[in-house]
């Protein structure tokens, strides 16, 4: 069982490919401005004034987080699981690892076109350096002749070739539900304010999509529309936490991502993503969390010298 994503190009030309992101389908619309007020200025706020804040939020933290690079260690596990009224069902697929330890640099690509995608560098695997680090940076990043589109396809399948387990996916990054408070991809999901937690620092939004094609769709072009939750802060819009889960009959996914300040850039950020994705009746499941530290401001420059 594969797990697709269907990415379209802004001229038409649809590709399936390994759990991605949706590129350029949904309709720009404007999130650019966040209602104005504060917590105890305008309480309680409504759904669409706790989402345009959010949105305009998650524009901005785009753009600031696009200039850092963070160290994500990331654990991967195959574990068995109970399955109700069935003891003997064996595990699907074949051998291969169960379990191993990714180190990567994890950062925001911007691709002219296609706004800001996720992009795991791996450099460190079960404790040895990867070898062919350069040459498929090199590939993705200063290949010549490579249009936006195919561009970011690499990118965010590179992220994925280390990933365990029999069900493949490239949709394992921390950042993958921010997309969904964009201008580019927000009005293809319904928001409404959920159940309130007063232990809790902000108000929780669910959601859940309705626009088709969908954001994440098998590799045979099935739709598997996505649902979940938000926990965003009343006072700047700032998104807290994020779950997601997919499921249809062949397959499931739970994302949990936790955000947390880091003094040291000014940005709330990624500080754990926990993952679970099986197949119904699977007894196997793969079981990941990834940390993340070590957060940089980087600048890019280039030069010119002759070679002696």
């Amino acid at each position: 069982m594969r797990i697709a994503s269907r990415v379209t190009h802004r001229a038409g030309l649809a590709v399936a490919f390994v759990l991605a992101v949706t590129i350029a389908t949904a309709a720009q619309t404007d999130g650019s401005r966040a209602p104005g007020g504060s917590k105890e200025q305008d309480p309680p706020y409504s759904v669409d004034a706790l989402v345009e804040r959010a949105v305009a939020y998650v524009e901005r933290f785009q753009q600031n987080f696009g200039s850092v690079v963070s160290e994500e260690r990331y654990e991967q596990r195959l574990r068995r699981i109970p399955i109700a009224g069935n003891t003997n069902v064996q595990p699907r697929g074949g051998g291969g690892p169960q379990e191993t330890t990714l180190v990567s640099d994890f950062l925001l690509v911007e691709v002219k076109g296609e706004g800001w995608l996720p992009f795991r560098d791996v450099f460190e695997r079960d404790g040895k350096p990867v070898r062919d680090r350069e040459a498929r940076l090199a590939t993705i990043f200063l290949k010549g002749g490579r249009n936006a589109f195919d561009q970011a396809r690499a990118v965010m399948d590179e992220g994925a070739r280390y990933n365990i387990g029999n069900i493949n996916r490239n949709n394992n990054t921390p950042t993958l539900t921010l997309a969904f408070l964009t201008g580019r991809h927000r009005g293809r999901f319904e928001f409404k304010l959920g159940k309130r937690d007063d232990a809790e620092p902000g108000v929780v939004v669910e959601f859940r999509e309705t626009g088709r094609p969908t954001f994440v769709a098998t590799t045979g072009g099935r739709d598997l529309p996505v649902r979940g939750r938000f926990l965003i802060s009343e006072a700047d819009g700032t998104v807290l936490r994020s779950e997601l889960d997919a499921l249809d009959t062949g397959v499931e996914a739970h994302i949990i991502v936790t955000y947390q300040k880091d003094d040291g850039i000014g940005l709330f950020v990624p500080a754990r993503m926990e993952e679970r994705y099986r197949r119904p009746r699977d007894p196997m499941e793969v079981y990941g969390v990834a940390t993340y530290s070590r957060f940089r401001r980087f600048q890019v420059s280039t030069s010119e010298e002759l070679a002696k």
